[in-house]
């Protein structure tokens, strides 16, 4: 029987440590989602137009609460198996064997790091197929998504394409500006400004359109109401887009985005087709709001100001952790391209424990929108209305239990929507 080496021993006590926690996370999380599914909402509100027991039939109610139970597990499943996934490949050797192979004298110097980071992105969509397929196959048979399996893939091909080319670009100036040591953590927050504003500005008009056929608005006549109301907001706009989504879905969704030149006002044709027109100036009214209040690039400034104390203490926490471990995994130092899945677990725990502060964040600005939407319209006629459709488009949560409120939450919850337009009618000269 082959003995094995203390860093093996110790990386397969490791990995198997990982696994009884993610089990018993699992099974914590699921048992809180399944006491929480039911669709209810306070006392005060029952019988009310915020109760969806008065706007769901009973039959969509029990849809609802199965099809968002399994959507929380999936969510609060695909972080620790983000997690897993790296602790995988540095534990049990694999980010270092990947990275010897690839230093063959057989393998031009060039093509070594952009093939670890599309080996590292294949092995990610592979470990991340089966929650994909569970989603996907959800939203299917409850009859939310309309996208066949063929687009669906294609999507998906799509997606991994673009990730990994922007992976191999941002990795390989990372890794270069890293090697040259010094304050290499302050040098590449001052390159992610611009790269942020960039990708904003590209967002609308190159990737976007990847997924998604985009035309003028189908109805002259709204996109002229949609524009005046857009000139009312002093919004620079000279048409409105209208993306084919029925396709894919029966969700609604409309919004604003893009900064300068590629600023876009978009519409779905399935918000097009099953909201009324004051329910449809409503909602864009509200996207509108974000536009005026400077949400976007509030919400740039903000990454901006975030990148810069997470490179900070990551940088340090990144040294000291190859400092500890590093001679185990096989990392020789932060520009090797070992390092990788140790640097995307840093950012992924970072990312999953800062969840209730954005979703905070961004829960105040789409209440924000609500009420500008109300202010620049005079009114609040069909915001009800408008609310339950996009609750009943989608089987969403329409009063969501606190753990997924904080960490999945980017809007107020449907209840409180509903409530706060009823509220601002009441106040209302």
């Amino acid at each position: 029987m082959p003995v094995q080496r203390p860093n093996e021993y110790q990386g397969s006590r490791a990995i198997r440590g990982f696994l009884w926690f993610f089990l018993i996370y699992a099974a914590a999380i699921a048992s809180y989602v399944w006491l929480n599914s039911p669709q209810t909402v306070p006392e005060p509100y029952r019988g009310t137009a915020a109760d969806p027991a008065t706007f769901l039939t009973a039959e969509q109610l029990a849809s609802s609460g199965t099809i968002n139970a399994v959507r929380n597990i999936v969510f609060f499943l695909s972080y620790p198996w983000e997690w897993g996934l790296y602790v995988i490949l540095l534990c049990g050797g694999f980010a270092r064997r990947w990275r010897d192979r690839l230093e063959a004298p057989a393998v031009p110097r060039l093509l070594r790091l952009p093939a670890y980071v599309l080996l590292l992105n294949a092995v990610s969509l592979a470990a991340f197929l089966p929650l994909n397929v569970v989603s996907y196959s959800m939203s299917r048979a409850y009859g939310i998504s309309t996208q066949p399996v063929a687009s669906w893939l294609r999507d998906k091909a799509v997606s991994f394409g673009i990730n990994t080319l922007l992976m191999i670009a941002v990795t390989a100036v990372a890794f270069w500006i890293i090697g040259k040591g010094g304050r290499w953590w302050l040098k590449l927050w001052l390159l992610s400004v611009p790269f942020t504003l960039f990708m904003m500005y590209i967002q609308p008009v190159v990737i976007d359109p990847l997924y998604n056929q985009f035309s003028r608005l189908s109805s002259p006549e709204l996109e002229r109401k949609i524009l005046d109301l857009a000139a009312k907001a002093h919004i620079p706009a000279d048409r409105v887009y209208e993306v084919d989504m029925s396709e894919k879905t029966n969700a609604l969704n409309a919004y604003v985005n893009g900064i300068g030149g590629s600023l876009r006002i978009v519409l779905w044709d399935t918000t097009l087709k099953r909201l009324d027109e004051p329910e449809i100036l409503l909602i864009m009214a509200h996207e509108m709001g974000h536009y005026v209040m400077h949400h976007l690039e509030w919400s740039a400034a903000g990454a901006v100001v975030s990148s810069f104390f997470m490179l900070w203490i990551g940088s340090s926490v990144l040294l000291w952790t190859i400092r500890r471990k590093g001679g185990a995994w096989g990392i020789r130092g932060p520009s090797d391209p070992t390092a990788l899945p140790l640097i995307l677990l840093l950012a992924s725990v970072v990312s999953f424990a800062t969840l209730p502060v954005s979703n905070y964040v961004s829960r105040q600005a789409e209440r924000a929108a609500d009420n500008y939407a109300f202010e620049l319209l005079g009114q609040t006629d069909g915001a009800a209305g408008m609310y339950q459709k996009l609750a009943a488009s989608s089987l969403s949560e329409v009063n969501p239990p606190l753990l997924v409120k904080l960490f999945r939450s980017t809007h107020p919850s449907i209840v409180e929507r509903i409530v706060n337009a009823e509220k601002h009618e009441l106040t209302a000269p």
